[in-house]
């Protein structure tokens, strides 16, 4: 697969499909749009292609959509949810998936399922929603399980207050091989020193794009 082999509509299907999220629940637009940025940078730091890294990249853009169809009740409760709403949470990633699938019959589409509907899967096989192990997991879905699980510790909920990245590295390196892929977590701690550069380098070039539209 290569460049040529993604719809050139693939974006706006993406936003479309992001906006309503953002109409549903603002924190999980925005934690979609991160981990998209992450996978598509973990990715690369793993050596995978181009057409591989815009796969994890839409991947982590639809990995929580099926989170509109979560109650608001239970979805933006600002307290931590009771065993009978974790169970209805635990859902969503398969509701992501169907989604998705309606889009399936695109290469580019169909070979983000993976990555969507597993990324709560551990290696040790005490995720969900399939309790598959190891490398039974899709690579997809590894990756997109170890920036997943770094946004959601390092962003403040209403039950709860952010953890420094300290305490997040120390998290995955105490999980890694139950919950993360072991390999994984390596590279992502080996590269993710980086990328604090790109994101200043981010906010920069959008400064200086708002400088010039302003000027126009």
């Amino acid at each position: 697969m290569a460049w040529d082999d993604i719809p050139d509509w693939a974006s706006s299907v993406a936003n479309s499909i992001l906006m309503n999220v953002k109409q549903k629940d603002p924190f999980t637009f925005y934690h979609c749009c991160r981990v998209g940025r992450a996978s598509r940078r973990l990715a690369q730091s793993m050596g995978l292609n181009e057409y591989e890294q815009s796969v994890l990249e839409f991947s982590g853009l639809f990995h929580d959509i099926g989170k509109v169809g979560i109650p608001d009740s239970i979805l933006l409760k600002p307290a931590r949810l009771e065993a009978d709403e974790y169970r209805l949470m635990k859902a969503h990633p398969v509701m992501s998936a169907k989604t998705i699938e309606p889009l399936s019959n695109i290469p580019f589409f169909k070979a983000q399922l993976p990555g969507i509907r597993y990324h709560h899967e551990k290696v040790d096989g005490s995720g969900y929603p399939f309790n598959l192990e190891g490398d039974k997991i899709p690579l997809a879905a590894r990756i997109i399980a170890v920036v997943d699980t770094v946004d959601a510790m390092m962003y403040t909920r209403p039950y709860r207050e952010g953890l420094s990245f300290d305490v997040v590295k120390q998290e995955l390196k105490d999980f890694s091989g139950t919950q993360f892929d072991k390999a994984i977590v390596n590279i992502y701690l080996d590269a993710v020193r980086f990328w604090n550069n790109i994101e200043a380098a981010d906010k920069e070039e959008k400064a200086i794009k708002q400088i010039l539209l302003k000027s126009a």
